[in-house]
């Protein structure tokens, strides 16, 4: 009798542990914050600078290296003085990694300047601490009356000094003039 009890202890608790293991698996995989449809506003001196909204954010701040991924998609507004956007970055993918504080932005990435400039790309990586955004992929950079493409980008986070490493080409963009058929 002795024997079966003590044989039946040591199972329930190979089982325990078992179940323990396979619940600690789980929660390691699982983000910290899970949030559908949600728009942050960042304000300095009671002005908003910033406004980023995202259909799904899911936070892993358990991780090894803490990070928070926007997997349908992002629209970050970024505002200056005035109440109207003056520059914005799409993407259909974003990760926001916290110890290095870079994002990562990928698949059909649109970043519009302040001055109209419109950077379209399909990875872009943003360093706001260093005001340093760069590509090492085919981008497309339309400005004043050009459009230039070329693989690799570097630029500051307002497009003010920027190069494009391989250029494979430039198309420069004149004014239509309408015309008129004479009668």
């Amino acid at each position: 009798m002795i024997a079966v009890l003590v044989a039946g202890t040591a199972f329930l608790s190979s089982c325990d542990r078992k179940d323990a293991a396979l619940k600690d698996l789980q929660i390691k995989g699982m983000p910290t914050l899970s949030a559908r449809n949600v728009e942050t506003m960042y304000s300095d001196s009671g002005k908003v600078t910033m406004v980023v909204r995202t259909p799904l954010i899911e936070q892993f701040s358990t991780a090894e290296e803490p990070y928070t991924l926007f997997p349908e998609g992002m629209t970050v507004l970024f505002y200056d003085k005035t109440d109207q956007p003056q520059a914005s970055i799409t993407s259909k993918y974003a990760r926001y990694t916290d110890k290095d504080e870079i994002w990562e932005l990928r698949d059909s990435v649109v970043a519009v300047s302040d001055k109209g400039e419109i950077l379209e790309t399909e990875l872009l990586f943003w360093s706001q601490p260093r005001d340093k955004i760069w590509s090492d992929r085919f981008v497309r950079f339309t400005h004043d009356d050009q459009i230039v493409m070329g693989t690799g980008f570097d630029s500051d986070s307002r497009f003010s000094n920027w190069i494009i490493k391989n250029v494979t080409g430039t198309i420069y963009i004149k004014d239509e003039q309408k015309v008129t058929p004479s009668d």
